[in-house]
């Protein structure tokens, strides 16, 4: 067993935290209406150290996004850092509706004070100002901390740069692959693996304080349910039921596991499992196959595929009750539902034209949008603040991830530096 499976020490998480991004993301379609905007360099005084972009990176943030297209330097007539030294001409004559100016200023060894304004060109007033600590290792992050910052002021919306994704990236011939689950920031940087094993991982979702992971493993020859704490690594097997166990989903409280065995028996059933009891309640029944479970964003409802109709579409079901109400009617298939946020969208896999396409469902109004145009797309899941969509799809016959906005204008590719990745999870806004 210990040559199926190796855990990430800190040592490792360390390392990796080091090496280059595990993933490429290339914005392969933005907003048509994304909004101009500059984010001029921050000046730097500290001779000690060679300067940090932390204005590439905001703006990097920014784009990907797909609401702002931000100015490249070349083109900036003027570099300010402060907005004394703005001259708001210059940048009227050029289209930019918002400039960003900053200082990353000496705070004691190894520290520093970022300062940055946002001005609102056409009416030449600051929007926002502000001073935030950081040390040198943090760099990175205050710089993701700023963007969500800024993006938040300019839409209204909470920004998901600071958020992490899990996802597994496999390696190695078909006949000896390596599976690994890994942990990075939300633009691939900052890679950690969390697990190695050389058989499958499938399935990682977020607790909802982002402390944990539940997944799917089969080292054992069978598949068998973990938790694992990221920052420590320990883990706990939580699911190993005789048969199959799989697709585990939080509820909101992160008290539960929504899961879906067999339990020796052909078919398949959703279950909730209480973590600090491991009471085990049924909450499907039947000779139909129940699967995927979601949970809606208050847990009062669990959200399902299901075949009892004849072919797999969302049922709804509330923990408790019998009956269970079918949600999708547009297309032969609809599966793997994941509810955004507000509960009023659900994202599936829909059958588009004999094609596997991601679609969202506005479940107010019944009405389906399908958001990509692969020919096998599966696993979505929502960033936190409802707005984008990240999920597996193909690159030739490579597993890659694909990201669209929940309104189908901006699209981006995101790439495995090596190998191919897989079975994406956005997870939740950071914790303070």
């Amino acid at each position: 067993m210990g040559k199926l499976i190796r855990f990430a020490t800190l040592c490792v998480m360390l390392i990796a935290a080091n090496a280059m991004a595990e993933l490429q993301i290339d914005i392969t379609r933005g907003g048509a209406d994304a909004s101009p905007i500059a984010v001029v360099p921050f000046s730097w005084s500290d001779p000690s150290y060679g300067p940090y972009d932390v204005a590439a990176v905001v703006g990097e943030d920014l784009a990907r996004s797909g609401r702002f297209a931000p100015m490249p330097v070349k083109d900036m007539l003027q570099k300010p850092t402060t907005g004394a030294a703005i001259d708001f001409s210059d940048w009227r004559i050029l289209g930019t509706e918002v400039v960003i100016v900053g200082e990353v200023l000496p705070n004691g060894k190894d520290n520093y004070m970022i300062q940055f304004q946002v001005f609102d060109v056409f009416r030449g007033k600051q929007i926002l100002g502000y001073r935030m600590p950081s040390n040198r290792a943090g760099l990175r992050a205050s710089s993701h901390r700023i963007s969500d910052m800024i993006y938040e002021k300019l839409t209204g919306v909470k920004g998901v740069a600071s958020t992490r994704l899990a996802y597994v990236n496999v390696t190695g011939p078909p006949a000896s692959p390596v599976y690994r689950l890994i942990v990075a920031d939300a633009d691939g940087e900052n890679a950690s693996v969390m697990v190695e094993s050389e058989k499958p991982l499938l399935s990682p979702a977020w607790s909802p304080d982002g402390r944990r992971i539940a997944y799917v493993s089969f080292e054992n020859d069978n598949s068998e349910v973990f938790v694992q704490v990221l920052r420590t690594g320990v883990r706990q097997r939580v699911s190993a039921r005789p048969g199959i166990n799989s697709a585990p989903a939080w509820s909101p409280d992160g008290r539960k596991l929504a899961l879906t065995l067999s339990k020796g028996r052909g078919d398949l059933d959703v279950y909730i499992l209480d973590l600090s009891t491991q009471v085990l309640t049924r909450l499907t029944s039947g000779p139909s196959i129940e699967t995927e479970a979601a949970w809606s964003a208050d847990g009062k409802s669990v959200y399902f595929t299901s075949d009892r109709g004849g072919a797999p579409q969302v049922y709804q079901m509330t923990p408790g009750e019998s009956r269970a109400q079918r949600v999708t009617f547009e297309g032969p298939y609809n599966a793997r539902p994941r509810i955004s946020p507000t509960s009023n969208k659900m994202a599936v896999v829909h059958n588009d034209r004999g094609n596997y396409r991601i679609a969202v469902v506005d479940l107010e109004r019944s009405y389906s949008q399908v958001l990509s145009d692969g020919r096998l797309d599966e696993a979505p899941s929502f960033a936190p603040n409802g707005e984008l969509i990240i999920y597996a799809t193909g690159e030739g016959r490579r597993g890659a991830l694909g990201l669209v906005s929940t309104d189908g204008r901006v699209q981006q590719s995101i790439k495995s530096v090596e190998g191919e990745v897989r079975e994406p999870a956005w997870g939740p806004f950071p914790v303070n």
